[in-house]
């Protein structure tokens, strides 16, 4: 699983606060019934929403792990451009394009 660096230095400093967060997480996953799947997607709509180029990467990838397709996760992207507008948008259409496997760029979908 890939980690950016920032985010294993955190790890390693403060092992208890990282802990107590995944805690939280997995409480909140648990919570309802939305499988995997349709959290990350979720997660990641979120994450646009915010502007958080790693969290856009970071739940573009656990959704695809979580067995989002590619067009899927394209489209949570798509669905982003009422709420958060075209630029918005495009920035995370950008950084999603970053982690998805390379023959899905340049294919529309269907």
């Amino acid at each position: 699983m890939y980690l950016p660096e920032i985010f294993k230095n955190f790890l390693d400093k403060y092992p208890d606060v990282a802990n107590a967060h995944f805690k939280v997480g997995e409480l909140c996953a648990q919570a309802g019934p939305i499988d995997q799947k349709g959290q990350h997607l979720i997660q990641l709509g979120v994450s646009i929403g915010l502007g958080s180029k790693g969290g856009v990467r970071s739940h573009a990838r656990r959704a695809l792990d979580a067995g989002a397709t590619e067009d899927e996760v394209i489209q949570t992207v798509l669905l982003s451009t009422t709420i958060v507008g075209f630029p918005a948008m495009i920035a995370a259409y950008g950084w999603v394009r970053e982690v998805l496997p390379p023959q899905e760029l340049d294919r529309a979908p269907g």
